[in-house]
């Protein structure tokens, strides 16, 4: 069973209990890939609830695509949880060699893998809010919290990642390029928050 079979075949209180102890998987990238899998399952069940109303059957054709797409997404996010563990087993297999330079070589291989995986996230929740923005215009509108929630926690996995590629950045060993990807996380973050407030905007006139 891999990693990620394990971990997410836990009830929703072993992933809690396991996250809290004193282990280091899984850890916040584990975490920032099943809220990244929530924030998708929750645009998901929103569509759901749109298709076939007969109000909004112009939107057919465009719920069968982003159908696919979603239920992609949360299987990256999946995959996500394996590679932040696997990123971690390859840092603790890098730092038991002995000091010299095929240590260092495996150290920045680990290093990237684990930036790499928070940077995929990113993208990942990136394309989802996308997804939501436009969705939020073509569904049903007793849904609207229901991808707001789902935007708020594709935000919080861009947070989480960023905070994991940050703790990484010193040990690259480049800094000009670590300096670019830290300022590409932060962009991204932004990103993520301005696409989150046009969505909490356009479901204004549906709260009170």
């Amino acid at each position: 069973m891999s990693a990620k079979q394990d971990v997410l075949s836990m009830s929703a209180r072993d992933f809690a209990a396991a996250a809290a102890a004193k282990t280091p998987t899984p850890g916040g990238g584990s975490v920032a890939g099943v809220v990244g899998a929530l924030a998708v399952a929750l645009g998901e069940m929103a569509l759901n609830f749109s298709r076939g109303k007969k109000k909004l059957a112009e939107h057919e054709e465009y719920y069968a695509h982003l159908s696919g797409r979603l239920e992609k997404a949360r299987s990256m996010f999946y995959d996500l949880v394996d590679d932040d563990i696997a990123a971690y087993q390859l840092y603790q297999q890098a730092n038991r060699r002995a000091d010299g330079p095929e240590k260092e070589q495996a150290v920045q291989l680990a290093t990237a893998a684990a930036i790499n995986v928070p940077r995929q996230a990113t993208k990942l929740a990136l394309a989802l809010l996308d997804d939501i923005r436009e969705l939020s215009a073509k569904c049903n509108t007793w849904l609207i919290t229901d991808l707001l929630a789902s935007a708020a926690l594709a935000v919080a996995t861009v947070t989480l990642s960023d905070y994991n590629v940050r703790i990484n950045i010193p040990s690259v060993t480049d800094k000009a390029a670590g300096r670019d990807i830290k300022q590409s996380s932060a962009d991204d973050l932004k990103c993520a928050k301005r696409i989150h407030a046009e969505i909490e905007e356009a479901a204004k006139q549906y709260l009170l």
